[in-house]
């Protein structure tokens, strides 16, 4: 197993991710090989100061290396030789089996549609993100930031590919899907929660329990949690600032804890021919080693095979 890593994608520059790949190195099992892309001598240096045997990782070097001001739409195309482009041209040359960036979020985006692209049948590759329980156990939203305007029919299958995410990574036997709206009752929402409610109702793949209310989001009504991304990243973004209000006021409180991004590291990008996570820029090195650590997770899971074979 071959794991591609982004070295220059931190907001805190190459020295965190590889602090981060060394530590990941050290837990992972011994079949699995971190492959570092970046500056190769910051890389070597960055290792050399880490204790850590350049041996042990595979280096592959990069240029003129994709900013956060770049242009998501144009960044791959006038910048072939950096990290992320590289990263992507491994993935779907299968020399890597996984891709794992802190990176620009929207070039990222980019490379996964079009270089990796996506799995035949879905209609829109997404982005969840992980919501802790109440009861301890973890929920799915999606998507959060992917996809700002869906039709119903991509609201639907964002359903399956919630529950395959839940299913074959957090192991959830039986998912409970649902749609956030504004209301419990079938007849409330938009034109598109409606239908979508109609589609979703109607289909055989995942358990449907109709609609849940953003009072839901931290209990156990639901595990999969479906809406669009314009609604999603606000809910997300909310969540992430209620978190950080209380940890400045000195509020401590175990559940709130687990909101904390830290402890998920990164998440993939479902519904592409290649295994894509993206992490936070400002990620420190736990976070970018939870990442890693993650990713291989997912890898193992095979989680594109069973989304392939779900759409056939």
């Amino acid at each position: 197993m071959r794991i591609g890593v982004d070295i220059m994608g931190s907001d805190h520059g190459p020295a965190v991710p590889v602090r981060a790949a060394v530590m990941a190195q050290r837990e992972l099992p011994g079949d699995v090989r971190l492959v570092l892309i970046g500056d190769a001598e910051a890389i070597q240096r960055h290792l050399a100061e880490e204790g850590a045997d350049a041996a042990a990782f595979d280096i592959v070097p990069s240029k003129d290396d994709i900013t956060m001001e770049d242009s998501a739409t144009k960044a791959l195309q006038t910048k072939p030789h950096s990290s992320i482009s590289i990263g992507f041209h491994l993935l779907k040359e299968k020399r890597i089996d996984a891709f794992a960036s802190t990176g620009n979020t929207g070039a990222m985006l980019v490379g996964s549609v079009f270089s990796v692209k996506p799995i035949p049948g879905v209609i829109r590759p997404c982005i969840p993100s992980v919501v802790p329980k109440e009861n301890g156990s973890y929920g799915i939203l999606l998507d959060v930031g992917a996809n700002a305007d869906c039709k119903p029919d991509v609201l639907c299958q964002f359903g399956l590919l919630g529950h395959l995410l839940a299913k074959h990574v957090y192991h959830i036997a039986e998912p409970k899907v649902a749609l956030l709206n504004i209301g419990e009752e079938d007849k409330k929402g938009n034109a598109t929660a409606l239908a979508a409610y109609g589609l979703m109702k109607e289909q055989t793949q995942y358990t449907f329990i109709g609609n849940v209310e953003g009072r839901d989001l931290f209990n156990d009504k639901a595990d999969v949690m479906v809406t669009d991304g314009f609604t999603g990243n606000i809910v997300l973004k909310a969540v992430e600032a209620f978190h950080d209000l209380l940890k400045l006021r000195g509020v401590h409180e175990p559940f709130f804890d687990r909101f904390d991004y830290e402890n998920y590291g990164g998440l993939p990008v479902l519904g592409v021919n290649g295994n894509v996570i993206i992490g936070h820029g400002i990620s420190n090195e736990l976070t970018i080693k939870n990442m890693l650590l993650f990713t291989r997770e997912v890898i193992e899971s095979k989680l594109n095979e069973r989304i392939a074979e779900a759409l056939t």
